[in-house]
Protein backbone atom coordinates (compact mmCIF):
# COMPACT_ATOMS: atom_id res chain seq x y z
CA UNK A 1 0.00 0.00 0.00
CA UNK A 2 2.92 2.37 0.62
CA UNK A 3 2.64 5.71 2.40
CA UNK A 4 -0.81 6.94 3.47
CA UNK A 5 -1.85 10.54 4.10
CA UNK A 6 -3.85 11.67 7.14
CA UNK A 7 -5.33 15.11 7.78
CA UNK A 8 -8.12 16.67 9.85
CA UNK A 9 -11.60 17.90 8.97
CA UNK A 10 -10.57 21.57 8.89
CA UNK A 11 -9.00 20.95 5.46
CA UNK A 12 -12.41 21.45 3.78
CA UNK A 13 -11.60 19.07 0.94
CA UNK A 14 -14.65 17.83 -0.99
CA UNK A 15 -15.62 14.23 -0.18
CA UNK A 16 -14.96 13.12 -3.75
CA UNK A 17 -11.38 14.44 -3.59
CA UNK A 18 -10.79 12.67 -0.26
CA UNK A 19 -12.08 9.41 -1.74
CA UNK A 20 -10.16 9.78 -5.02
CA UNK A 21 -6.83 10.22 -3.24
CA UNK A 22 -7.52 7.70 -0.44
CA UNK A 23 -7.00 10.34 2.26
CA UNK A 24 -7.86 9.62 5.90
CA UNK A 25 -9.62 12.51 7.66
CA UNK A 26 -9.71 12.67 11.47
CA UNK A 27 -12.61 14.94 12.54
CA UNK A 28 -12.63 17.80 14.99
CA UNK A 29 -15.69 18.11 17.23
CA UNK A 30 -18.29 20.88 16.91
CA UNK A 31 -20.41 21.67 19.99
CA UNK A 32 -23.71 23.54 20.11
CA UNK A 33 -24.34 23.61 23.83
CA UNK A 34 -24.86 19.98 24.83
CA UNK A 35 -25.00 18.75 21.23
CA UNK A 36 -21.79 17.42 19.70
CA UNK A 37 -21.06 16.68 16.05
CA UNK A 38 -18.04 15.26 14.28
CA UNK A 39 -19.79 15.33 10.93
CA UNK A 40 -22.42 17.91 10.02
CA UNK A 41 -23.37 19.16 6.58
CA UNK A 42 -22.75 22.84 5.77
CA UNK A 43 -26.52 23.33 5.29
CA UNK A 44 -27.33 21.94 8.74
CA UNK A 45 -24.40 23.80 10.30
CA UNK A 46 -25.49 27.21 8.99
CA UNK A 47 -29.09 26.54 10.04
CA UNK A 48 -27.94 25.78 13.59
CA UNK A 49 -25.70 28.86 13.62
CA UNK A 50 -28.60 31.10 12.58
CA UNK A 51 -30.70 29.73 15.43
CA UNK A 52 -27.96 30.03 18.06
CA UNK A 53 -27.28 33.28 19.97
CA UNK A 54 -23.69 32.19 20.59
CA UNK A 55 -21.02 30.60 18.44
CA UNK A 56 -20.52 26.85 18.55
CA UNK A 57 -17.28 25.61 20.05
CA UNK A 58 -14.64 23.53 18.28
CA UNK A 59 -12.45 20.90 19.89
CA UNK A 60 -9.34 19.19 18.54
CA UNK A 61 -9.40 15.43 17.98
CA UNK A 62 -8.02 13.38 20.85
CA UNK A 63 -4.69 11.59 20.52
CA UNK A 64 -6.71 8.38 20.66
CA UNK A 65 -8.60 9.30 17.49
CA UNK A 66 -5.35 9.73 15.59
CA UNK A 67 -3.86 6.58 17.11
CA UNK A 68 -6.90 4.56 16.02
CA UNK A 69 -6.53 5.94 12.48
CA UNK A 70 -2.82 5.06 12.41
CA UNK A 71 -3.42 1.51 13.60
CA UNK A 72 -6.19 1.02 11.06
CA UNK A 73 -3.93 2.16 8.22
CA UNK A 74 -1.17 -0.16 9.44
CA UNK A 75 -3.66 -3.04 9.46
CA UNK A 76 -4.57 -2.15 5.87
CA UNK A 77 -0.92 -2.47 4.86
CA UNK A 78 0.46 1.08 5.09
CA UNK A 79 4.26 1.19 5.33
CA UNK A 80 4.36 4.75 6.66
CA UNK A 81 2.03 7.65 7.42
CA UNK A 82 2.29 11.39 6.78
CA UNK A 83 -0.01 13.60 8.83
CA UNK A 84 -0.68 17.15 7.65
CA UNK A 85 -2.70 19.29 10.05
CA UNK A 86 -3.98 22.83 10.28
CA UNK A 87 -1.68 25.43 11.79
CA UNK A 88 -0.21 24.65 15.19
CA UNK A 89 -0.81 28.30 16.10
CA UNK A 90 -4.57 27.90 15.65
CA UNK A 91 -5.40 24.50 17.14
CA UNK A 92 -4.19 21.72 19.42
CA UNK A 93 -4.93 19.21 16.64
CA UNK A 94 -1.31 18.76 15.65
CA UNK A 95 -0.30 18.16 19.28
CA UNK A 96 -2.77 15.26 19.38
CA UNK A 97 -1.25 13.86 16.19
CA UNK A 98 2.25 14.17 17.69
CA UNK A 99 1.21 12.25 20.80
CA UNK A 100 -0.43 9.53 18.73
CA UNK A 101 2.67 9.23 16.53
CA UNK A 102 4.76 8.58 19.64
CA UNK A 103 2.23 6.00 20.85
CA UNK A 104 2.74 3.89 17.71
CA UNK A 105 6.49 4.45 17.50
CA UNK A 106 8.19 1.15 16.74
CA UNK A 107 5.08 -0.21 15.03
CA UNK A 108 4.81 2.15 12.06
CA UNK A 109 6.68 5.29 11.04
CA UNK A 110 4.54 8.42 11.36
CA UNK A 111 5.66 11.94 10.40
CA UNK A 112 3.61 15.01 11.35
CA UNK A 113 3.82 18.26 9.37
CA UNK A 114 2.37 21.64 10.33
CA UNK A 115 0.67 23.06 7.23
CA UNK A 116 0.94 26.55 8.78
CA UNK A 117 -2.39 27.36 7.18
CA UNK A 118 -6.11 26.49 7.24
CA UNK A 119 -8.99 25.19 5.15
CA UNK A 120 -8.11 24.46 1.53
CA UNK A 121 -4.63 25.85 2.07
CA UNK A 122 -4.06 22.69 4.10
CA UNK A 123 -6.12 20.78 1.56
CA UNK A 124 -3.86 21.68 -1.36
CA UNK A 125 -0.81 20.40 0.53
CA UNK A 126 -2.66 17.21 1.45
CA UNK A 127 -3.71 16.48 -2.14
CA UNK A 128 -0.17 17.12 -3.38
CA UNK A 129 1.19 14.67 -0.80
CA UNK A 130 -1.40 12.02 -1.63
CA UNK A 131 -0.65 12.32 -5.34
CA UNK A 132 3.09 11.93 -4.81
CA UNK A 133 2.61 9.10 -2.31
CA UNK A 134 0.58 7.20 -4.89
CA UNK A 135 3.43 7.71 -7.35
CA UNK A 136 5.84 6.02 -4.96
CA UNK A 137 7.52 8.89 -3.10
CA UNK A 138 9.22 7.97 0.17
CA UNK A 139 8.09 9.32 3.53
CA UNK A 140 11.20 11.49 3.75
CA UNK A 141 10.52 12.95 0.29
CA UNK A 142 6.91 13.62 1.19
CA UNK A 143 7.85 15.40 4.41
CA UNK A 144 10.36 17.64 2.62
CA UNK A 145 7.82 18.50 -0.08
CA UNK A 146 4.99 19.22 2.42
CA UNK A 147 7.24 21.44 4.54
CA UNK A 148 8.27 23.33 1.40
CA UNK A 149 4.65 23.84 0.34
CA UNK A 150 3.72 25.00 3.85
CA UNK A 151 6.07 27.96 3.35
CA UNK A 152 4.58 28.81 -0.05
CA UNK A 153 0.84 28.30 0.49
CA UNK A 154 -1.30 31.42 0.86
CA UNK A 155 -4.91 31.81 1.96
CA UNK A 156 -6.97 34.98 1.64
CA UNK A 157 -10.65 35.30 2.53
CA UNK A 158 -13.38 37.89 2.56
CA UNK A 159 -15.86 37.81 5.44
CA UNK A 160 -19.42 38.70 4.52
CA UNK A 161 -20.07 40.26 7.91
CA UNK A 162 -18.62 40.71 11.37
CA UNK A 163 -21.50 38.82 13.02
CA UNK A 164 -19.44 35.79 14.05
CA UNK A 165 -16.64 37.99 15.35
CA UNK A 166 -19.23 39.87 17.38
CA UNK A 167 -20.73 36.65 18.73
CA UNK A 168 -17.27 35.41 19.61
CA UNK A 169 -16.53 38.57 21.59
CA UNK A 170 -13.71 39.63 19.27
CA UNK A 171 -15.40 42.86 18.27
CA UNK A 172 -17.86 45.16 20.03
CA UNK A 173 -21.49 45.58 19.00
CA UNK A 174 -20.99 49.24 18.07
CA UNK A 175 -18.08 48.49 15.75
CA UNK A 176 -19.96 45.61 14.16
CA UNK A 177 -23.01 47.81 13.55
CA UNK A 178 -20.83 50.55 12.07
CA UNK A 179 -19.07 48.12 9.76
CA UNK A 180 -22.45 46.76 8.67
CA UNK A 181 -23.78 50.26 7.95
CA UNK A 182 -20.69 51.09 5.90
CA UNK A 183 -20.82 47.70 4.11
CA UNK A 184 -17.20 47.02 5.09
CA UNK A 185 -16.01 43.57 4.07
CA UNK A 186 -12.97 42.56 6.16
CA UNK A 187 -10.24 40.67 4.32
CA UNK A 188 -8.24 38.08 6.25
CA UNK A 189 -4.91 36.49 5.38
CA UNK A 190 -3.13 33.53 6.92
CA UNK A 191 0.45 34.61 7.66
CA UNK A 192 2.96 32.48 9.56
CA UNK A 193 0.18 30.16 10.62
CA UNK A 194 -1.98 32.90 12.12
CA UNK A 195 -5.07 34.70 10.84
CA UNK A 196 -4.26 38.35 10.28
CA UNK A 197 -6.09 41.31 8.80
CA UNK A 198 -5.42 41.45 5.07
CA UNK A 199 -7.34 44.62 4.27
CA UNK A 200 -10.80 46.14 4.12
CA UNK A 201 -13.07 46.68 1.16
CA UNK A 202 -16.25 48.72 1.07
CA UNK A 203 -18.37 46.38 -1.04
CA UNK A 204 -18.65 42.70 -1.88
CA UNK A 205 -17.74 43.30 -5.51
CA UNK A 206 -14.62 45.24 -4.53
CA UNK A 207 -13.61 42.52 -2.11
CA UNK A 208 -13.85 39.84 -4.81
CA UNK A 209 -11.86 42.06 -7.17
CA UNK A 210 -9.27 42.35 -4.40
CA UNK A 211 -8.95 38.56 -4.18
CA UNK A 212 -8.53 38.33 -7.93
CA UNK A 213 -5.86 41.03 -7.80
CA UNK A 214 -4.00 39.12 -5.06
CA UNK A 215 -3.95 36.04 -7.27
CA UNK A 216 -2.82 38.05 -10.27
CA UNK A 217 0.14 39.47 -8.36
CA UNK A 218 1.28 35.96 -7.35
CA UNK A 219 1.14 34.30 -10.76
CA UNK A 220 2.17 31.79 -11.86
CA UNK A 221 0.82 29.61 -9.04
CA UNK A 222 1.33 25.85 -8.74
CA UNK A 223 -2.24 25.14 -7.65
CA UNK A 224 -5.42 27.03 -6.79
CA UNK A 225 -8.53 26.45 -4.68
CA UNK A 226 -11.66 28.43 -3.90
CA UNK A 227 -13.31 28.04 -0.51
CA UNK A 228 -16.82 29.30 0.09
CA UNK A 229 -19.50 29.28 2.75
CA UNK A 230 -22.92 29.10 1.08
CA UNK A 231 -22.14 31.94 -1.36
CA UNK A 232 -24.53 32.74 -4.21
CA UNK A 233 -21.74 34.44 -6.14
CA UNK A 234 -19.18 31.61 -5.87
CA UNK A 235 -19.73 30.23 -9.39
CA UNK A 236 -19.36 33.66 -11.00
CA UNK A 237 -16.23 34.34 -8.98
CA UNK A 238 -14.67 31.02 -9.97
CA UNK A 239 -15.48 31.71 -13.62
CA UNK A 240 -13.76 35.09 -13.36
CA UNK A 241 -10.55 33.41 -12.18
CA UNK A 242 -10.34 31.49 -15.47
CA UNK A 243 -8.94 34.68 -17.00
CA UNK A 244 -5.89 34.16 -14.81
CA UNK A 245 -5.57 30.41 -14.27
CA UNK A 246 -6.30 27.62 -16.72
CA UNK A 247 -5.54 24.64 -14.45
CA UNK A 248 -7.84 22.67 -12.18
CA UNK A 249 -9.45 24.76 -9.42
CA UNK A 250 -10.32 22.76 -6.32
CA UNK A 251 -13.62 24.08 -4.95
CA UNK A 252 -14.68 23.27 -1.40
CA UNK A 253 -17.37 24.26 1.05
CA UNK A 254 -16.06 25.90 4.19
CA UNK A 255 -16.96 23.40 6.86
CA UNK A 256 -18.01 23.80 10.48
CA UNK A 257 -14.50 24.12 11.91
CA UNK A 258 -13.47 27.17 9.85
CA UNK A 259 -17.05 28.37 9.37
CA UNK A 260 -17.50 28.80 13.11
CA UNK A 261 -15.05 31.67 13.03
CA UNK A 262 -15.42 33.00 9.47
CA UNK A 263 -19.20 33.00 9.18
CA UNK A 264 -21.67 32.34 6.38
CA UNK A 265 -20.95 34.15 3.12
CA UNK A 266 -17.18 33.94 3.48
CA UNK A 267 -15.32 33.33 0.23
CA UNK A 268 -11.60 32.91 -0.28
CA UNK A 269 -8.73 31.61 -2.34
CA UNK A 270 -5.86 29.30 -1.49
CA UNK A 271 -2.85 28.94 -3.76
CA UNK A 272 0.75 27.77 -3.83
CA UNK A 273 3.24 30.41 -4.93
CA UNK A 274 6.17 29.50 -7.20
CA UNK A 275 9.62 28.88 -5.78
Amino acid sequence: MGIRIVTDSSCDLPAEVVAKHNITVVPLTIRFGEEEFQTISPKDFWAKCAASPTLPETAAPSPGQFEAAFRQLKAEGATGILVINLSRALSATIQSADLAARAVDGEIKVAVVDSKTVSLGTGLIVVDAATKAAAGASLEELVARAEDLAERTKVFGVLNSLENLKKGGRIGNAKALLASALAIKPVIEVRDGKVEEGGRQRTRSKSLAFLKDVLSKNLPVESLAVLQADCDDADAFIASLRDLYSGEIVVGDIGAVVGTHAGEGTIGIAFVTPK
